[in-house]
Parts: C-alpha cells; structure tokens; sequence
C-alpha cells in the first residue's frame, strides 16, 4: 500500500484527474490534498467572509468530487475548478447582498512560472527571524492590497495567479472577452506594483 499512495504523490495532475473519474478514491483524495489549500485561499482573497471561507471550501471540494465525472476534457480541469469557486462565491454574495470585507489569511503563493511579472511570486525562504518578520509583513500588505481591490480586478488576478487559469478561461468564467481580462489583469498588477514600490526598492 506504501508504494501505491507513493504512485498518487507522484501522479501527474492529468493522470490523478483520469484515476478520480475512473472511480480511483485514492486518487480523488490526492486530488483533493492538491487543491484544498488554493481553494481555501482563492476565498480569502476573493473577500468571502471568514466564517463562511471553510464551508465554501469544502462545498467547492465536494462539488469537484461529486461531478468530476462529467468532466469531459481532464486538461481542462483547472478552468472547470475556477468556475466551480467563482459561482459559489457570487451565490455567497446574493444571499448576503453586500460587498465583501477584507479578511485576514495565512498566506498560499503559487509560482506561475509563465509570468515573470507576477506580483504574487514573493517567496520567504530565509531562516533569519528579522528577514521572516520582514517577509510575512510584505505577505500582509499585499494581502490588504488584493483585498482592497475592485471586485473585477481582484476576481481575474485571484483566477490568473491562485488558480493559474489562462486569460481565455478567465474571460469565459467571467464573461469578457480577453481584451478586457487582459486590461484588468494589467491595471490590477500597476495598482499593486505602484503600492508596493516602498517596499521593495
């Protein structure tokens, strides 16, 4: 059994996604080991509120569980994820008619390593405590930027860099054209570089 649940940790995305459909349960609790943390966090960020964020998570998890079965295309998991957090989340925002509140979040950063001017890929990799107080003070701030962002801008930016989603599918998740999701997503990264310049010159 040891070697088996080495071979899920090992699995390639597209493979664990073909085992979940074929009924693989270790390969849907992989799956969902993998995701659970860029879900919780895509709600942080997105403004859910706090009380509400591990709810939403774990209805996004057994939504994805549920109905990975009609996934038709396995490659396209990732934009059929982003559609699953963003409905709950707009749903979230009809039953409490208002506009999200800022709120406070351990930090889950993903690289995005086609994109060499994300704002996101801030890393902490030192052992000093100054430079670690240092680094999660920097995680703070642009935590309190995202979430001070507009709705639109802080919507695509969560889908491009947390998710990892191609403009194409943030503008069918958004309904936009790509244009439009590109010019947000560029507006959203100036706000956020222009806040940060003290910081990081």
């Amino acid at each position: 059994m040891g070697l088996s649940k080495k071979k899920y940790k090992d699995s390639n995305l597209f493979d664990l996604i073909c085992l979940a459909q074929s009924s693989d349960y270790d390969a849907l609790e992989e799956l969902i080991k993998r995701e659970q943390k860029n879900i919780y966090a895509s709600f942080c960020y997105l403004g859910a509120d706090k009380e509400n964020i591990s709810d939403l998570t774990q209805e996004a998890l057994f939504r994805m569980s549920k109905n990975i079965k009609n996934l038709k295309n396995p490659k396209l998991f990732k934009s059929w994820l982003g559609q699953i957090i963003t409905n709950l989340f707009y749903d979230e925002l009809r039953k409490k008619q208002r506009i999200p509140d800022s709120v406070s979040i351990e930090s889950y950063w993903l690289n995005d390593d086609n994109n060499d001017n994300s704002i996101l890929n801030i890393c902490d990799n030192t052992l000093k405590p100054d430079e670690k107080t240092l680094g999660k003070e920097l995680t703070d701030i642009i935590r309190d930027m995202i979430s001070n962002l507009p709705e639109h801008f802080r919507l695509v930016i969560i889908l491009r860099e947390l998710i990892g989603l191609s403009y194409e599918e943030i503008a069918k998740i958004t309904s936009t054209n790509v244009g439009t999701v590109k010019s947000r997503i560029a507006r959203a990264r100036n706000k956020l570089q222009e806040c940060l310049k003290p910081y990081l010159t």
